[in-house]
C-alpha cells in the first residue's frame, strides 16, 4: 500500500509543480503598471441623465503582496442638484493583477453602490483599457499616461461596438509617490 501512495505521489508531483504560478514571472508583470503608484489629485467630468456634473478628488495606488497586485482606491467628490454641499459622487476600490495561466491582467472592481467586476485590464503603449458590457451596449475605460506626467482617463458608451460616445473625463496629478 505504501508503494502505491509513492507511485501516486510521484506520478501527480511534476502536475502540481507544473500548475504553481511562478511568483517572479507576475512580479515582473506587474513592474509594468509601477508608475501608478503613488497618490494623484485632480478633477474631471461625468455625464448622468443628460447633464455634466463635475468632480474633484484623489486615486491612491498601493503596490500590494510585495508586488504581485495594486490596490486602487478612489474617491471624488462633486455637487448634485438639490444638494447645497458637496457630496461623494464616485467612490471605488480596485485590484490589478497579472493572471499568469490566462496571460492577460486582471482588474477586479468595486464601486460604493455595491457593483463589482472582474475585467481584463489590455496595456496600451502608454496606459491601458479595460471595458465591461452592458444589456443597452458597452463602456469601455481608457487611461493614459501624459509625457507631462498626468493620469487621463476617459469613459466611453457604444450601443453597437464601433461608435464611441464619451460620458467621462478626468485628469489626475501625481502629488506623492
Amino acid at each position: 500500500m505504501k508503494k502505491i501512495m509513492f507511485l501516486l505521489l510521484l506520478c501527480h508531483l511534476p502536475f502540481a509543480l507544473f500548475a504553481q504560478p511562478s511568483v517572479p514571472m507576475q512580479r515582473e508583470a506587474m513592474k509594468k503598471l509601477d508608475y501608478m503608484i503613488g497618490e494623484w489629485k485632480g478633477a474631471g467630468w461625468m455625464e448622468r441623465d443628460g447633464q455634466r456634473h463635475t468632480f474633484a478628488g484623489s486615486e491612491t495606488v498601493q503596490r500590494k503582496l510585495g508586488g504581485l497586485a495594486l490596490l486602487v482606491e478612489g474617491k471624488f467628490k462633486g455637487t448634485v442638484a438639490g444638494v447645497e454641499q458637496e457630496v461623494t459622487v464616485h467612490e471605488t476600490l480596485a485590484v490589478m493583477s497579472y493572471d499568469e495561466q490566462a496571460k492577460i491582467y486582471r482588474f477586479r472592481t468595486y464601486l460604493a453602490n455595491g457593483s463589482v467586476g472582474d475585467h481584463e485590464l489590455k496595456l496600451l503603449e502608454s496606459g491601458w483599457q479595460w471595458g465591461l458590457e452592458l444589456p443597452r451596449g458597452k463602456i469601455r475605460y481608457t487611461f493614459q499616461l501624459r509625457a507631462t506626467g498626468e493620469w487621463f482617463e476617459i469613459g466611453e458608451f457604444s450601443q453597437d461596438g464601433a461608435s464611441w460616445q464619451k460620458f467621462f473625463e478626468m485628469t489626475l496629478v501625481k502629488t506623492q509617490n
